[in-house]
């Protein structure tokens, strides 16, 4: 469909850690008195089944988000599962409803799918190395869909806890606080519990539990944090706030006189390098570095700078929290604005953070 699928690193280590407990405890308690050799091939195979559910119940909310236009720009499995990375808000509470549904109903749907294969197994009475995999994966999939439906924000749960007060309350910030304060709660009693196992002889279960919790807490607030922006930037564009007298350079200025007169001078972290009004890339600190300071005379703009077919770029009608993402996606702090070829204006990080902190603040006051 597009989208970038990623591994953590946490991943493998979570993969080679459940792996290694399904071969060295769960099937053996399972199923007796089979061999080394079928333990592992069944603990591999039943690790194989998790992650490939838990990405499928990512793509489904992949589908559901692409399927009403809202990009989706990858996909990560880590520690504790899957991540799909959603772009836009919800545009109204019945599709927020809809798309967070859409995963504990891929998992219950992988469930029945891996029970009927289960029992066909068992009915020919097939060999325990295809059988114990069917098995984990129905019992699996039943869990994973369970789970998610926790009222825990930004669990599926939350999400549709928020959609359902969205739908009451007809205010999206309201909702999402409501519901990262319950997935608050319910983090602090997956700590609480982890703590009590620990206590009491269940070491391992214990700090999964933690980390859930902990998981869940940041999640909760990194949510939020994102919802508030998002709504704050929903409706202003890049050519409302960007910086319209930009200070550019020549691309044949020496680089020894680009940072007296403009680096030392206006304390940026880059310009444009433009000619007749046309973009032809941007000069940085980072670029400037690249070279020794006695080529400084020598060298002039053009031949360090980085190619305007390089630079991630905006436009003026472009929505700002786009051009927020670009920035942060590309760890950049400043986005040269064009139009037909031409540079109009710049934007930056401090920009955008001006914008959030002042329509925050006048929301407050309503």
């Amino acid at each position: 469909m597009g989208v970038k699928i990623k591994l953590h690193y946490t991943w493998f280590i979570v993969f080679v850690f459940i792996t290694w407990t399904l071969a060295a405890f769960y099937m053996p308690d399972q199923y007796p008195g089979l061999t080394y050799e079928v333990y592992w091939i069944t603990g591999i195979l039943s690790s194989i089944i998790l992650f490939s559910s838990v990405l499928f119940h990512e793509l489904f909310h992949t589908y559901f988000a692409l399927k009403k236009g809202i990009p989706v720009p990858n996909i990560t499995l880590f520690l504790f599962g899957g991540v799909t990375q959603i772009a836009e808000e919800p545009e109204n509470p019945d599709f927020e409803l809809r798309m967070a549904f859409a995963g504990p109903a891929s998992s219950f749907l992988l469930s029945l799918i891996f029970g009927l294969f289960w029992l066909l197994a068992v009915q020919f009475n097939l060999p325990p190395i295809i059988i114990a995999p069917l098995n984990y994966g129905w019992l699996i999939n039943a869990l994973l869909g369970g789970f998610n439906l926790i009222p825990a924000f930004p669990m599926d749960g939350g999400r549709i806890l928020r959609a359902a007060i969205w739908k009451s309350k007809k205010d999206l910030i309201i909702a999402t606080k409501i519901a990262s304060n319950v997935g608050g709660a319910i983090s602090y009693l997956f700590i609480f519990f982890g703590l009590f196992l620990i206590l009491f002889n269940g070491f391992i279960t214990g700090i999964w539990f933690i980390l859930i919790g902990w998981f869940i807490k940041i999640g909760a607030e990194a949510s939020l944090n994102q919802t508030i922006i998002s709504q704050a930037l929903s409706d202003v564009k890049v050519g409302d706030i960007m910086t319209k007298e930009v200070h550019t350079i020549s691309p044949n200025a020496f680089i020894s006189d680009v940072v007296e007169n403009y680096f030392y001078k206006y304390k940026h972290g880059g310009f444009p390098v433009v000619e007749n009004g046309s973009l032809l890339g941007m000069l940085t600190i980072q670029d400037i570095r690249t070279v020794t300071k006695e080529k400084w005379k020598e060298l002039q703009v053009k031949d360090i700078m980085t190619g305007s077919e390089k630079l991630v770029k905006s436009q003026p009608e472009e929505p700002v929290a786009s051009a927020f993402l670009k920035l942060s996606k590309h760890n950049i702090g400043r986005l040269p604005v064009v139009k037909d070829g031409k540079l109009v204006g710049i934007i930056t990080r401090s920009d955008i953070m001006r914008t959030i902190r002042v329509k925050t603040e006048l929301a407050g006051k309503k």
